[in-house]
């Protein structure tokens, strides 16, 4: 019997007949579903070999698989920039890993960020999410004590949903914490006029 991740058996068992009830589908295979997680990280052009290293290193702890190095495609000399110069690197989780990974970003490491007041809930209009965090340490699996630089780092959520607000519903489902919208205030009625 295989593993099954405690995030994907909250999406089998409480957020799809959720989304099936709120979303009014017929059909299981109507719910959206995710389908990957990428995390992305630039590396500084004049970067030495050992801050490439550190960098792959942490994104390899961070995400359970090595990450692969993008170089740039061409010279660009405003930039100092030389074709083939290692420029950032990227991962991309599916199955099990993808589960165990958002598991531990939307269970520990969001709340952990200082003044934390929830996600933006703005996705790209193609139903796929984007975070931004700015410092890696946020994850529990990073020992601060080794790290050298500290890194930012893009998370983006890719889902099946159709639309934003599927997707949006879909993440709030599986705990990703969202900022509440701020309803506008209503100017009040002006006072009568005595006569």
């Amino acid at each position: 019997m295989s593993y099954i991740p405690s995030l994907q058996k909250h999406y089998a068992e409480h957020a799809v007949p959720e989304l099936m009830k709120l979303r009014g589908y017929t059909n299981k295979h109507e719910v959206p579903r995710l389908t990957k997680v990428t995390i992305n990280t630039g590396i500084d052009a004049e970067a030495d070999k050992n801050v490439i290293a550190d960098t792959q290193r942490d994104i390899t702890v961070l995400a359970g698989q090595k990450p692969v190095l993008a170089k740039s495609r061409k010279a660009i000399a405003n930039f100092k920039l030389k074709q083939g110069q290692v420029v950032g690197c990227h991962v991309t989780l599916r199955g099990p890993a993808m589960w165990e990974f958002l598991y531990r970003l939307i269970a520990v490491a969001l709340p952990t960020i200082r003044d934390f007041r929830g996600m933006s809930p703005k996705l790209d209009g193609q139903g796929n999410y984007t975070i931004g965090v700015t410092d890696h340490t946020i994850f529990p699996e990073i020992t601060v004590d080794n790290v050298k630089k500290h890194i930012g780092v893009d998370i983006t959520i890719v889902t099946t949903a159709n639309t934003d607000d599927e997707a949006r519903d879909l993440l709030r489902l599986l705990g990703m914490p969202f900022r509440r919208a701020e309803t506008p205030v209503k100017p009040a009625a002006p006072a009568p006029k005595a006569a």
